[in-house]
């Protein structure tokens, strides 16, 4: 099988180490067939991607709102790796899956508008599938309506003229887009349970995403969220696009 790539953009090895694990187990993949480029540490190769099944990018400390002037020249960098890879996958239409910063990442290459009012703290909020949705390959196996993590400061305000929304909730509308057949997103996050959710809080306390204070409380509520049915897409996505 041809491996997938995991664009990953954390800074501490114990969050990113954490993200990796859990689209490892999410996905069924395994280290060989789910390649890791850790972004912040090193500039985006060059990918080939005829060797390759499919493009994963999962969530990040950046916000895609951030005022140029306070983006770190990492993020500046990392930004523009994207939107030149972006342009080759989207012409494409190569397989990719992105997850939270993922989402804003594809949409704002194609034209979404992204600001903070459908921001979100840490919850698991009932999405519900779209008729389209119930339709995806991705969505394949799911509930009509499910519970999933999240937790960002921005979101998709007006999705991109070619976006089909899969995935909607009343906190925050656009929860999951597709754009042509095979470049979906996800503002939830499809990799997480509660421990792994619990443990990376402790990571972004200081984020906005809760009161710092209230940390325990916050990590006691989330080992105790079932979101099991948002792993599918994950899994779902490995079993559609694997080539030889």
């Amino acid at each position: 099988m041809k491996p997938f790539i995991l664009l990953a953009t954390r800074d501490d090895n114990g969050p990113a180490d954490a993200e990796y694990e859990a689209f490892l187990t999410r996905t069924g993949l395994d280290e060989r067939e789910l390649r890791r480029v850790r972004l912040e540490s090193t500039p985006m190769p060059e990918f080939d991607l005829d060797a390759f099944s499919g493009i994963i990018v999962g969530g990040s400390p950046f916000n895609t709102t951030t005022p140029e002037e306070r983006k770190s020249a990492t993020q500046r960098r990392v930004e523009a790796e994207f939107n030149t890879l972006l342009d080759r996958v989207v012409a494409a239409d190569f397989p990719f899956l992105g997850a939270c910063y993922g989402i804003g990442t594809l949409a704002r290459h194609q034209g979404a508008v992204i600001d903070s009012t459908y921001a979100e703290e840490v919850d698991a909020p009932e999405i519900t599938l779209t008729p389209a949705g119930a339709h995806d390959p991705l969505c394949a196996g799911m509930t009509p309506v499910f519970q999933a993590f999240v937790a960002h400061n921005d979101a998709i305000l007006v999705p991109p003229p070619a976006a089909i929304v899969l995935a909607t909730s009343e906190p925050c509308p656009v929860q999951m887009l597709r754009i042509k057949n095979n470049l979906d997103a996800t503002q939830f996050h499809p990799e997480l349970d509660g421990e792994a959710f619990a443990h990376r809080q402790a990571f972004y306390a200081d984020h906005g995403y809760f009161d710092p204070d209230e940390l325990p409380a916050v990590q006691a509520w989330t080992r105790a969220q079932d979101v099991s049915q948002s792993w599918a897409v994950l899994r779902n996505f490995a079993e559609h696009y694997a080539r030889s």
